[in-house]
């Protein structure tokens, strides 16, 4: 009899205590310790041994100026480098040629009906080299003029990144339209500039990626229209052969490939993107 009652009584505390409330109680135990934990630390050690690190700063992350130079350390160094690395497909993106590249080469796959060929990886791969191709006398030159010196520890850090920004302004500036520099001047409430070094970063940048934009769909459109012609005589030509259950998008790709590679259409859309651009 005591049995049944003891196994009766565990079973109603099974069906009262719930698991996400089982799962409360641990938490807020294991919450309770910590705490407690904590606070015999701060009682336990000297106020010196937490002062000291407070005052002088931690080894790692420490920041010494001499004079004209200022020096980071070692830990400091790479958590810059990773930060940068972290923001670098965003440089990449809206502050080269890389935009106008890819929508260029995404809507030409589109116009060729090729579905995934070339791949995504192809074209991000084309769009990169070629825009390391159009950078590369911006590229050096802020290496020549920021980076080199930096690196000798005759420019610091400050003026190198003001030096880099100016000459990736300069490229940003001669590749963007008069208009999109007029409406984000006007927007931002400025008056017009009378020099390139005067215009902000902040309205060089948005300008530029929006005259991107519009230069890219502009060429992407040109690219479109023959594709778009033979599609068009492909469907009539099957209408009128009453082929009307056949995919006119299947009996065209062909004739599109075969246009495409006479006239040497990679050479062509390639040759045609860089010349838009003005890049000394």
């Amino acid at each position: 009899m005591c049995k049944s009652f003891f196994s009766q009584s565990l079973k109603s505390l099974y069906f009262i205590i719930s698991k996400e409330e089982i799962y409360k109680i641990i938490i807020n135990s294991l919450k309770k310790l910590f705490f407690l934990i904590i606070s015999i630390l701060i009682i336990v050690l000297p106020v010196q041994a937490i002062g000291e690190p407070l005052a002088t700063g931690f080894p790692a992350l420490n920041v010494s100026t001499d004079g004209n130079t200022t020096e980071y350390s070692f830990p400091l160094q790479i958590l810059l480098l990773m930060t940068a690395l972290t923001v670098l497909p965003s440089i990449v993106l809206g502050m080269t040629s890389f935009t106008r590249i890819i929508i260029v080469m995404s809507i030409l796959r589109q116009a060729l009906g090729t579905q995934q060929t070339p791949p995504n990886q192809v074209l991000i791969a084309i769009s990169l080299f070629l825009t390391f191709f159009i950078m590369a006398p911006t590229f050096t030159k802020v290496y020549e003029n920021a980076a080199v010196p930096y690196m000798e520890k005759n420019l610091p850090a400050e003026q190198a990144i003001e030096t880099a920004s100016a000459e990736m302004k300069q490229f940003m500036v001669k590749n963007t339209r008069k208009t999109d520099l007029i409406m984000f001047t006007e927007l931002a409430g400025l008056q017009k500039f009378d020099k390139v070094s005067d215009i902000p970063f902040r309205i060089a940048l948005p300008a530029f990626m929006t005259s991107e934009l519009k230069t890219a769909f502009q060429i992407g459109f040109l690219l479109f229209l023959p594709f778009l012609v033979i599609d068009m005589v492909i469907s009539s030509i099957l209408m009128s052969l009453g082929m009307m259950m056949l995919s006119p998008m299947l009996v065209a790709l062909p004739f599109k490939l075969l246009l495409f590679v006479l006239v040497d259409g990679w050479s062509m859309t390639v040759g045609s993107l860089v010349s838009t651009f003005s890049a000394g």
